[in-house]
C-alpha cells in the first residue's frame, strides 16, 4: 500500500488527512495518507526511513521555507519562490530521490485570478513565511506590485503601524498569510484601517477555520471582496496529487 503524508508541527489544524483519504476510498485506491508531527525537520529522513511506501509529503507550517536544504531536486518555480509544500519521494533502487514543488502558488493564484479587476494593481501581503512567498510569487505573476507587511522591522517590509488610510486604498488586494484569526482564536484579526476599504477592496484570508474570519468580517462591513482559503486549499491538494504522480521529471 502507497503511503503519503503531511509534516509540519503544530498539525492540529490538518485538512489534508480527511481529504486524501476519503479521495483514495472514494477512488478505491490502495493508499493511506498519515500527519507526521515532528518538532524538529532533523526527524525528516527517520520518517523518509521508517516508511518505505511512502511517495508523497506536504509540508505545512513551519517547514516550507527549511525543509529545501534537505532535499536532491527542487523545481525552477518552488525555488524562485523560496518555498516547498509538495515533496515526491522516488526510490531508486537504495537511494531514495526528495524532490521539492510548490503547489500553494497553483492553488492562490488560480483562486484569486476571477476576483482581479483592472483597478486592482496593487497588493499588502500580510505575514513573512513560506505561504506567503508563494503568494508574492502568483501576484507578481498576475502582474500586480505587492508588498509585504510584518510585525516586527524586517528588510523589505512595512509595518502594520505604518498601514494609512491611504495605503489601503491604493494597496486594494490584501491577502492574510498569518495564523491570526485561526480557529480557536477566532476573535483576533490583523490590525488595519478596516474603514478605509470599499467595494473595490480585496480582502483574501489563507485561512478557512472559521469559514469568514473576523479580517474578512471586518472588510465586508465596509463593502470589501472577501475569501477564505478554502479552494485555495483543494487546487493545492489537486496539484499536490499531479506532482506526485506525474511521470515527468524538471532536471
Amino acid at each position: 500500500m502507497d503511503k503519503y503524508g503531511l509534516i509540519g508541527y503544530p498539525l492540529g489544524h490538518s485538512f489534508s488527512i480527511s481529504y486524501f483519504n476519503q479521495k483514495f476510498e472514494d477512488e478505491s485506491i490502495d493508499a493511506v495518507y498519515e500527519n507526521f508531527e515532528i518538532p524538529t525537520l532533523d526527524l525528516l529522513p527517520e520518517v523518509i526511513n521508517s516508511n518505505p511506501t511512502l511517495k508523497g509529503l506536504n509540508v505545512t507550517r513551519p517547514y516550507k521555507q527549511k525543509v529545501i536544504s534537505f532535499l536532491d531536486h527542487v523545481s525552477p518555480e518552488a525555488r524562485a519562490i523560496g518555498a516547498v509544500n509538495v515533496i515526491k519521494v522516488r526510490h531508486n533502487g537504495n537511494n531514495t530521490i526528495l524532490e521539492g514543488y510548490n503547489s500553494d502558488v497553483i492553488g492562490f493564484t488560480q483562486s484569486i485570478e476571477p476576483l482581479l479587476e483592472k483597478h486592482h494593481k496593487k497588493a499588502l501581503i500580510l505575514g513573512t513565511g513560506g505561504a506567503s512567498k508563494a503568494v508574492d510569487y502568483g501576484l507578481k505573476s498576475l502582474g500586480l506590485e505587492t508588498v509585504f507587511v510584518s510585525r516586527y522591522q524586517r528588510p523589505d517590509t512595512i509595518q502594520y503601524e505604518d498601514i494609512t488610510p491611504e495605503i489601503i486604498k491604493e494597496y486594494n488586494v490584501i491577502v492574510n498569510c498569518t495564523p491570526c484569526g485561526m480557529y480557536p482564536n477566532t476573535e483576533e484579526c490583523p490590525k488595519l484601517p478596516y474603514e478605509a476599504m470599499d467595494r473595490h477592496t480585496i480582502l483574501y484570508d489563507l485561512i478557512y477555520n472559521p469559514d469568514e474570519t473576523l479580517f474578512m468580517k471586518n472588510g465586508a462591513k465596509y463593502g470589501a471582496t472577501t475569501k477564505n482559503g478554502l479552494e485555495m486549499l483543494l487546487l493545492q491538494a489537486f496539484a499536490a496529487w499531479e506532482f506526485w504522480n506525474g511521470k515527468e521529471n524538471f532536471y
